[in-house]
């Protein structure tokens, strides 16, 4: 891609997530993210249909971003704290946008897709770790263990990242493998 055409769209997207910081995304407008970014509109629908396609678009290329990440491809070779920890980095590094997308009304595509990545990576390695388990009891622990992975993930982002990731990734390994138990009957 061109470097002027990259440059564009990252000044149309950044204008319009400092906006979505601010306002709901039914309240922005086209006329207004041209005004804020100093392009025409003509530029804007050259590369977007209208703002909800801008965000698609983006969180399109963060789930891009994810499933390229060492933690999705390598992921046969990974506890749930490695996994949890490189997905978190990745999540920290983009802070602006994560608190964007889990604040946004349209967060429920990203929160889905975000699931599917990780259920379609770890679906595999459980059927093979867990023979004696059918598909379906493997798709009930997913639910359960991704469901509750990403109200964490949540709550840290919505506590504007106060943990280390460290902290947050060893919290979700020790919920993951040794359920509600340990954090409820401590000694």
């Amino acid at each position: 891609m061109d470097r002027r055409v990259k440059y564009t769209k990252a000044t149309i997207e950044d204008t319009f997530l400092n906006l979505l910081e601010k306002k709901d995304i039914g309240s922005i407008t086209v006329t207004e993210i041209c005004e804020k970014a100093d392009i025409n509109r003509a530029t804007f629908y050259r590369y977007y249909i209208d703002i909800y396609d801008l965000l698609k678009n983006i969180q399109d290329s963060f789930i891009d971003e994810i499933k390229a990440s060492n933690a999705m491809i390598y992921l046969k070779d990974y506890t749930v704290y490695n996994f949890t920890k490189e997905i978190l980095e990745i999540f920290y590094h983009n802070k602006q946008l994560v608190k964007i997308l889990f604040d946004t009304n349209n967060s429920i595509y990203f929160i889905t897709e975000v699931l599917e990545v990780a259920y379609e990576k770890a679906s595999s390695k459980w059927f093979n770790s867990f023979p004696e388990m059918d598909e379906s009891e493997i798709e009930y622990a997913a639910v359960y263990v991704f469901n509750g992975a990403l109200g964490v993930i949540n709550y840290w982002i919505k506590n504007n990242f106060d943990k280390d990731i460290d902290e947050v990734s060893k919290y979700i390994e020790k919920l993951t493998i040794d359920g509600i138990h340990k954090f409820v009957y401590k000694k």
